[in-house]
């Protein structure tokens, strides 16, 4: 959408309009003679001044899951049954939380706790302490308990301790107010950069922002004016962020005294003309009226040839917020508590394209799962049998009044794949960003291949006996990448869990696990031109706790790949997104949708320092964050198949386009 231009703009006055509000210091036979011309001026003013509790049933209608190999011991706890990778034998309990589990599944070289939260808990109780003092609005001490966490259930590995995590986060997690947070004055006081709207295709206007960018002008709403009605003034944008824009009224020049932040998209902003078209008065703020006695020809001059907004742009902006899916709708979703099958769920509401899912047995409808409607994780109903996923059968025999199957074209399309030909198979080795972990890029295997190109996927050293922590993803996700993929790109591997042989090498797990890699030129090599750039500000869905959108910047770029950083926060809570993911949203969505927006983790402290209100600080899922150490690959680009790959190396941190490929030098 391109911005409209602004033509040579005429003098003559349109038809008499109702004049302004009488006037105390004027005679009223001026007010009554008063018009608006075609700026839709005053002729006077020429020359003047939850809780997710409840558990989910073992029924479940679905396919034997193949064994995992044989050579894996088994260990028992409470019942329940684990593979235990490195053979060691040994139990422990949590010094924090009691927990029992399984030793080497434990956390720190001690293996005193069961994860980083416990371990924090335990020697930084008085900083912890403290930032829950200063939430609650109570001045800081020295003297600090430990921060005693509710016992969970019996867990062994990543996948264990996600689903007890999960079952607490309901619990232990509290949105925090953006009541003091402004967009405008946490840019402006870092002289931050936002992502363009442009970067936002799922976005309202993301495919049709057009040419919007500084010096635009528009109309808006006067508020340097004691006039008692609402008038309105030409400004013009002097910086972008998101769909947020500082703006200036014209007039002020280079005095930023009055600069002022709005929504583009808002309801009060206009195209140049709109105010003469709809009988609305041009006033100039009080401030500067002294400065021209003419403010017409002021407007001619400046105005002439000026950009401003499409006339139909109010217009496009409701469309563009229109969206296809509606409450009573069901669709088939991940259940959260067992990634490895689906469930039916219901939409409960939709905000800006997110869809606030409840699953169907949940009889007080707060078993719920936050996802926005373009989301990978859900899918039409019957998606499951069509390709040999697992889905857990539903409680309730029959539809409830009111709910109906969302139609099937109202999901994600995916890339039809060809499998006829060369394509994964199960054993397969690949590496794949850990949907328990997202911070993470971990040695994975495939487990079994679906129809359609759909894959299930297993962290190797983290699985269950049964496979209920594989996960699926499709060959063509931005989410899996070839073996070698973390070396070339300097990113941070983890290896298997409990694998002793560190550093870790490829060549050699290949050798000591009978594997081979799946071929590189399976997967997906598309880079778009996403437009991101690092130290970019956008606000970000947290996916270990999805119901929340935060504050967030860009602090990498691995081609296709963003790390996203929540800001306020520790790097540990990092997560690796795709560019296009429909999690992303530009600076202004929340305010413009009318979603709750977290503020930066600091911002949110001071605030609640201040205030009175009680809050409790946003709790981040914790999750095994593997051996810190770096692959130590050798690779090189070479030909396969008569194909010529080309790979950017050393664009760890930058936009690329163009073919990403990964191959491996074989080893003697």
């Amino acid at each position: 959408m391109a911005c409209q231009v602004v033509p040579c703009l005429h003098l003559g006055s349109a038809p008499a309009n109702p004049g302004p509000p009488k006037q105390n210091t004027e005679p009223s036979s001026q007010s009554g003679r008063r018009r608006r011309d075609s700026f839709g001026m005053f002729d006077g003013y020429d020359s003047c001044s939850e809780d997710t509790s409840s558990s989910s049933s073992s029924e479940e209608s679905e396919e034997e899951v193949a064994p995992l190999p044989s050579n894996l011991p088994i260990i028992k706890n409470n019942g329940q049954v684990y593979t235990y990778p490195d053979g060691k034998s040994g139990m422990a309990t949590c010094e924090m939380c009691g927990m029992v589990g399984v030793r080497d599944a434990f956390y720190s070289k001690t293996k005193r706790f069961c994860s980083v939260s416990c371990s924090r808990s335990y020697s930084s109780n008085s900083k912890k302490a403290s930032i829950l003092a200063r939430l609650q609005g109570k001045p800081p001490t020295k003297k600090a308990k430990v921060l005693q966490k509710q016992p969970l259930v019996a867990k062994l590995a990543a996948y264990a301790q996600y689903q007890a995590t999960l079952q607490n986060q309901a619990k232990t997690k509290a949105a925090v107010s953006m009541e003091g947070f402004s967009w405008g004055n946490y840019i402006n006081s870092n002289s931050f950069i936002a992502a363009p709207v442009t970067c936002f295709k799922h976005a309202p206007m993301g495919t049709c922002w057009g040419d919007i960018s500084e010096n635009v002008r528009v109309e808006v709403p006067n508020t340097d004016c004691s006039l008692p009605t609402k008038v309105f003034w030409i400004a013009g944008i002097v910086k972008l962020a998101g769909y947020n824009a500082l703006l200036r009224y014209e007039g002020f020049e280079n005095d930023s005294s009055l600069d002022f932040w709005c929504n583009i998209c808002g309801s009060d902003i206009h195209p140049v003309g709109w105010c003469a078209a709809s009988g609305k008065p041009l006033v100039p703020p009080r401030t500067i009226q002294h400065k021209y006695t003419n403010w017409k020809a002021f407007l001619v001059k400046r105005l002439t040839g000026a950009k401003t907004l499409p006339p139909d742009f109010s217009q496009k902006v409701s469309e563009s917020m229109q969206y296809p899916f509606k409450p009573c709708m069901r669709v088939e979703v991940v259940d959260k508590r067992h990634l490895c099958r689906t469930r039916v769920a219901v939409v409960e509401s939709v905000i800006g394209g997110r869809l606030r899912l409840v699953y169907e047995e949940s009889e007080d409808r707060t078993d719920d799962f936050w996802c926005h409607m373009h989301s990978p994780l859900i899918h039409h109903i019957g998606w499951s049998r069509s390709i040999g996923h697992r889905f857990k059968r539903s409680d309730i025999t029959k539809k409830q009044d009111g709910h109906f199957d969302t139609p099937p074209h109202l999901f994600a399309k995916v890339k039809e794949v060809d499998q006829s030909g060369e394509w994964f198979k199960e054993g397969m080795k690949l590496e794949a960003i850990d949907p328990l972990n997202l911070s993470t890029i971990c040695v994975a295997t495939i487990r079994k291949v679906l129809a359609d190109g759909f894959l299930m996927i297993g962290i190797d050293g983290s699985e269950a006996a049964d496979g209920s922590d594989w996960f699926c993803y499709h060959a063509t996700s931005p989410s899996i990448f070839p073996v070698g993929f973390c070396e070339i790109n300097m990113i941070e591997l983890t290896p298997p869990r409990g694998y002793t042989k560190l550093p870790f090498k490829w060549f050699d797990y290949l050798r000591e696990t009978g594997s081979i890699a799946a071929p590189v030129k399976l997967f997906n090599k598309d880079v778009p031109n996403h437009g991101f750039r690092v130290g970019m500000k956008l606000e970000a869905v947290d996916l270990m706790e999805p119901r929340l959108i935060c504050v967030a910047t860009v602090t990498r770029i691995i081609h296709r790949l963003l790390r996203i950083h929540f800001d306020g926060w520790e790097e540990e809570y990092d997560q690796w997104v795709d560019c296009e993911s429909p999690d992303l949203y530009p600076v202004g969505w929340c305010q413009l949708t009318g979603y709750q927006l977290q503020p930066p983790a600091s911002q949110s402290s001071r605030e609640s320092q201040s205030g009175s209100s009680k809050q409790k600080k946003k709790a981040k899922s914790q999750q095994y964050k593997g051996h810190k150490k770096m692959t130590t690959l050798q690779l090189k680009e070479e030909l396969i198949d008569g194909e010529d790959y080309n790979f950017l190396q050393g664009a760890s941190d930058q936009e690329s386009n163009g073919s990403a490929n990964f191959y491996i030098k074989q080893e003697p």
